[in-house]
């Protein structure tokens, strides 16, 4: 149905701006489902999140993985963040494109200053904070909305400084008037995006890889599982084979079913996450295979 992308510097008042408009919004006659998605849930500490580029890009990873698997025609997802970068709203917006729906963005928009003392409140109380050098440098860090680019409109601006936020605050009912108004041939204030060739062929592209990825990882556990079982607890002599051309798995301990199984989801995950910034995930069985082989490999040389 819609996306909605809340984005404002930290301590702006975007997660109340998130609940008066999931409140607003349950007001509605419709009552449509909709889902709340941020850092809460997937219960991550912001000042550990944002102390460094790698872990505030791999949370940029699984919030994006998050919406994608939650988007649908039927429903409304409310990404309540930062989204202080342009170019990842921009691929939020691919995300709503690929899915044929709505996409708006809501802006808080609070001076600096405000926000630094809203900063400092929270911590005094004990409440959720950031740490001065970072949200100093997540404020730098900002890059500000901008209505004229596609993924930034339309655009709904909140002043949570001069006006209380609520769920009968004007931008608010705005706002669900946008995402729930019934549209036919005549409706021309309200953009329903369309999914592209090219949207479809990445988004079918994605699911092969995940599918192939799954598949693979399963018959190199299951080959280890199996080797192990026949050495009856020594060590598997020259490593486990998986295949012809592919390289072996070094074995030098046992490794228990559990092992296999965290190492398998752990690869997966950043997999997933890596291919945001580069290539899809391979999608032929071979080519994950070895790169889990190697992942594998790696691991057990550490341990």
């Amino acid at each position: 149905m819609a996306l909605v992308v809340i984005c404002g510097q930290p301590c702006s008042g975007k997660s109340k701006a998130a609940l008066s408009l999931s409140e607003a919004l349950n007001n509605t006659e419709s009552k449509p489902t909709l889902k709340i998605i941020n850092e809460t849930s997937f219960h991550l500490n912001r000042n550990q999140t944002y102390a460094e580029m790698s872990s505030e890009k791999n949370l940029r990873g699984v919030l994006r993985s998050e919406v994608d698997r939650s988007l649908s025609k039927n429903n409304i997802i409310i990404v309540d963040s930062l989204n202080s970068i342009k170019g990842y709203r921009y691929e939020l917006w691919c995300l709503a494109r690929a899915a044929g729906i709505r996409h708006c963005v809501l802006f808080c928009d609070v001076e600096e200053s405000q926000c630094r003392i809203w900063n400092q409140e929270r911590r005094k109380n004990n409440e959720p904070s950031y740490d001065d050098h970072i949200f100093e440098d997540l404020v730098r860090r900002f890059e500000t909305p901008d209505s004229r680019n596609r993924w930034d409109s339309p655009l709904f601006e909140l002043y949570p400084f001069k006006d209380e936020i609520n769920k009968s605050s004007l931008v608010i009912l705005d706002l669900v008037d946008y995402i729930t108004k019934r549209v036919d041939s005549k409706t021309k204030d309200v953009k329903i995006l369309q999914p592209t060739i090219a949207t479809q062929s990445v988004r079918f592209s994605e699911a092969n890889s995940l599918y192939e990825m799954d598949r693979a990882t399963q018959e190199v556990i299951g080959a280890i599982v199996a080797a192990q079982s026949l050495a009856m607890g020594a060590p598997v002599v020259g490593g486990v084979g998986v295949g012809p051309d592919l390289p072996v798995v070094n074995v030098s301990r046992a490794v228990g079913l559990p092992e296999l199984r965290r190492l398998r989801k752990t690869f997966i995950k950043l997999t997933g996450q890596s291919s945001l910034s580069g290539p899809p995930p391979p999608s032929d069985a071979d080519s994950a295979k070895r790169m889990f082989i190697d992942y594998l490999n790696r691991e057990f040389g550490n341990g």
